[in-house]
């Protein structure tokens, strides 16, 4: 299956081609329109600023083709800034406008946990992912092969809330608070952790998405 990955000058691009390599998808990275135009799947990853990430897709006429492809059905995978980049907005360093194509908003991991003691933030580490929305496993998910509560590895300062619950897909715990972990929304999927960290739960989440892209060719 080919894959293709969203370079707009914000993003570890090695370490994701190497990961859906080793899985054994054909990589393209593009930064052009019409590539993003012709691809079957998408990857948007990224790190850094908000603001910036969308500069830059601005900047090389990406916004539309990713919103045009979402809107048509195409897997879109966001990986830690790519996921929030998918939201509405984001309050990081003011307020800016995202995607769109999940509903909800980028907000700032608060600084202290429900005891109201102080918290490293940005959150860095490996912490469980659970199952949202009430549910007691991932069934019918990117995520469907996964145990409750298998760690993934985080890096964020800024958590992704969706509006809907029915978008929330999975959560870590930080702080005594659930932080969303994973939100899908249509053919868009949305992950905070870093899956090529995550070891082997980070690969059975890319290969749990690819057999996902390949279910809807």
């Amino acid at each position: 299956m080919k894959v293709t990955v969203i370079d707009y000058g914000l993003s570890n691009l090695f370490s994701v081609q190497r990961a859906f390599t080793h899985l054994g998808a054909e990589v393209e990275v593009v930064n052009q329109p019409q590539q993003v135009q012709e691809a079957s799947a998408l990857v948007l990853p990224g790190v850094g600023a908000f603001q910036d990430g969308m500069d830059g897709l601005a900047k090389l006429g990406l916004i539309q083709p990713i919103r045009d492809k979402a809107a048509a059905g195409t897997p879109l995978l966001g990986i830690c800034l790519g996921m929030q980049m998918l939201f509405d907005e984001s309050e990081e360093f003011g307020l800016h406008q995202g995607l769109g194509l999940i509903p909800g908003r980028v907000v700032r991991i608060p600084s202290v946990d429900t005891d109201n003691a102080p918290q490293r933030v940005p959150h860095i580490g490996w912490d469980p992912l659970l199952p949202a929305q009430g549910r007691t496993d991932f069934g019918g998910s990117a995520l469907a092969g996964l145990h409750p509560g298998e760690e993934c590895y985080f890096i964020h300062s800024y958590e992704a809330k969706p509006t809907r619950e029915t978008d929330r897909l999975a959560d870590t715990l930080y702080g005594g608070r659930r932080v969303c972990a994973a939100a899908a929304c249509g053919s868009v999927l949305g992950v905070q952790f870093h899956p090529e960290k995550s070891g082997p739960v980070g690969l059975e989440i890319l290969r749990g998405w690819l057999a996902q892209c390949e279910g809807r060719a």
